[in-house]
């Protein structure tokens, strides 16, 4: 287990299933944290925990939070699928107060990047590649729209600025698979904390993507960053096959791409769009 960082880490979302499940095991592991949500923490605080209650919009209470702090993970924002004007505040100006946050103290940002960044990708069938992570961004909504432009914000402050940052293109991250896309997608509490761990502490990042989901063979995803900062997932999905291999939606679009049900929201194509995201029908 890689030592606690010497400067304290701030997490945003602090308030939610995942931040809450990274707020209770990196303080076991003997992490300083900030934590952070528009809404109360509902848990006890842990040891060398603090919480302030902010809105991302407050730019100014958040280069507050962030003085002195080596690390953002930031899992702030909206998490699912909303209208554009839900998410344009939180997921698209707060992510700019982070990384100008992160630009003036020289910290490293973990961002929780989505799946649904690359949603309109075909799930691969029989021997077809899996993709890759300097595929094309094909965002499922406007919750993946979010996602990728965050990734770009990375990229902007990496080469602008020399800010770090780690996007964990996160799959499905739930106790357990609940559905068979699940087999494909899943990542575990444990990995999860396990790939935080490792982004906040590797000795150097710079701009990198990784799929975040556990060992899973069915996994839609090939080739990423993850050697950079030395992580490799440990839990795999396929202990649930028996139990969620027979699950599926039944929704013909859901089932094609590998943003499952959110690229059928709102759908009104007639026809699936090419696999060649610039080619026409």
């Amino acid at each position: 287990m890689p030592a606690a960082p010497d400067k304290p880490v701030l997490l945003t979302g602090a308030s939610g299933n995942l931040g809450r499940v990274l707020a209770r095991e990196l303080a076991a592991r003997g992490w300083t944290l900030r934590l952070t949500d528009i809404a109360p923490f509902p848990d006890a605080l842990p040891p060398r925990a603090a919480f302030t209650r902010l809105d991302l919009a407050d730019g100014v209470g958040l280069l507050r939070l962030a003085e002195g702090c080596g690390a953002i993970l930031h899992f702030g924002g909206i998490s699912v699928e909303q209208p554009f004007g839900t998410v344009l505040g939180p997921n698209i100006q707060g992510l700019y107060h982070v990384y100008e946050a992160a630009r003036r103290e020289g910290a490293r940002v973990v961002f929780a990047s989505s799946n649904h960044a690359i949603g309109f990708h075909e799930r691969p069938h029989g021997n077809a590649a899996k993709l890759d992570v300097d595929c094309a961004f094909r965002p499922d909504g406007f919750y993946g729209l979010s996602k990728a432009y965050g990734e770009l914000m990375g990229r902007l402050y990496w080469d602008k600025h020399g800010v770090e940052n780690v996007n964990l293109r996160i799959g499905s991250c739930f106790p357990e698979p609940t559905d068979a896309r699940m087999l494909s997608t899943w990542l575990s509490y444990a990995d999860l904390v396990r790939l935080c761990e490792a982004a906040v502490t590797a000795p150097r990042s710079g701009h990198c993507v990784i799929w975040a989901c556990s060992d899973n063979p069915a996994s839609f995803w090939g080739r990423d960053h993850r050697d950079r900062i030395g992580w490799q997932p440990q839990d795999s999905a396929e202990a649930w096959r028996a139990k969620v291999g027979q699950l599926t939606s039944g929704n013909p679009v859901t089932e094609r791409y590998q943003g499952g049900g959110y690229t059928a929201m709102d759908y009104t194509r007639r026809t699936p769009s090419p696999r060649d995201a610039f080619e026409i029908d």
